[in-house]
């Protein structure tokens, strides 16, 4: 079966595509386009070109309009002339089975969209067995409704028509590739169904050893991914959780006994969230959200460093309530104040303040 994302550690030149829309603003764009790189860069590609339109809503067909569509191929045409190829083209949303094939039939190149990033990006940090089958679980569900784009190769094999019927599909092709459609559809099935069993299984443990930790307090650490939720579980539980400054560093929830003034508890990490998170991962990432779910307390993490901060806490409360989180205690932390920067406004400006003009006092 073709794959469709990144699973090699190589360096892969990537340009970038997002919408400016009557919901998202041009700055908000910016923002997301920068998160978008960030995603690429933490599964491994190097961002060369952004590209940007404004619509009211993406195209149905194509995602962006014909003429944004023919000036990415020019660009990525003109690359390849000067021997600087271009190894995908990264949209900043869901695209429909529909939009991949059109775009991947006008760009011929590789495509993927913020979800299929995300889930590769999951699948590469994926360490335990039970993080690896909640992730093959979510990219099954996206791959499912997908299947026909992955054998379109079938077509550029002959042209003519099958079963005499004088249009739709090669000579002899036709009806084998239909088959193996439906082939791919039952052993995706099957799968499924095996890793659902088995991350039943999973919660069935999870929720014993839950049970066995007894009448403790439990704490849990959330907040949008990169914030520094790990690096906060290892200074307070002196643990060697792993942390880095990419997206994603934990997947799998650890969880330590603290005890701070004679008082102990239980003190659980979590996987971050971010914007646009694919609900088949929430779905699939269910075991580990239900430390969330039955923490006493919730520690919510927040970059106060990032320019999008305000954002990023709705963002995890949304996903809190989704989750089924929402409710429960709650104590922000405002975290990275040593990166916090201000521009300082001049005696003389009477223009209103922003929030750059605002001193981490203020």
């Amino acid at each position: 079966m073709k794959e469709f994302v990144i699973s090699e550690a190589q360096v892969e030149t990537a340009v970038l595509v997002g919408l400016i829309t009557q919901t998202q603003d041009e700055r908000k764009t910016k923002e997301y386009l920068d998160e978008l790189e960030f995603l690429a860069e933490t599964a491994g590609a190097e961002v060369v070109k952004k590209f940007t339109q404004k619509l009211p809503t993406a195209n149905s067909v194509t995602y962006v309009g014909k003429g944004k569509l023919e000036e990415i191929k020019e660009y990525i045409l003109n690359e390849e002339e000067n021997e600087r190829e271009v190894g995908m083209v990264i949209f900043d949303d869901e695209l429909s089975a529909k939009q991949i094939r059109n775009i991947e039939a006008e760009l011929k190149i590789k495509i993927l969209d913020r979800t299929s990033l995300i889930l590769d990006i999951f699948a590469m940090r994926a360490q335990t067995a039970n993080a690896k089958t909640q992730v093959e679980l979510a990219q099954y569900k996206y791959m499912l409704p997908r299947l026909q784009r992955l054998w379109t190769h079938l077509e550029r094999q002959g042209g003519g028509s099958g079963s005499g019927s004088g249009k739709g599909g090669s000579v002899g092709l036709r009806g084998p590739g239909e088959t193996q459609l439906e082939m791919d559809r039952r052993i995706i099935l099957n799968r499924m169904s095996l890793l659902k069993e088995r991350l039943a299984e999973i919660d069935k443990q999870k929720s014993t050893q839950r049970k066995n930790r007894g009448r403790m307090i439990r704490v849990a650490l959330v907040g949008y991914t990169n914030v520094g939720k790990s690096t906060i579980m290892n200074l307070l539980a002196k643990s060697e959780v792993f942390a880095e400054n990419k997206l994603f560093a934990t997947l799998d929830t650890t969880v330590r006994k603290v005890i701070i003034e004679n008082l102990p508890f239980l003190l659980s990490d979590t996987v971050g969230f971010i914007r646009k998170l694919p609900t088949d991962l929430v779905d699939s990432f269910k075991s580990t959200l239900d430390e969330v779910r039955e923490a006493d307390l919730l520690l919510h993490v927040v970059d106060i460093s990032h320019p999008g901060f305000e954002e990023q806490i709705e963002v995890v409360n949304k996903t809190l309530a989704d989750i089924g989180g929402a409710g429960k205690p709650m104590i922000l932390i405002f975290n990275k104040i040593d990166a916090y920067t201000y521009i300082e406004k001049a005696v003389d400006d009477l223009t209103p303040k922003t929030k750059e003009n605002l001193t981490l006092e203020d």
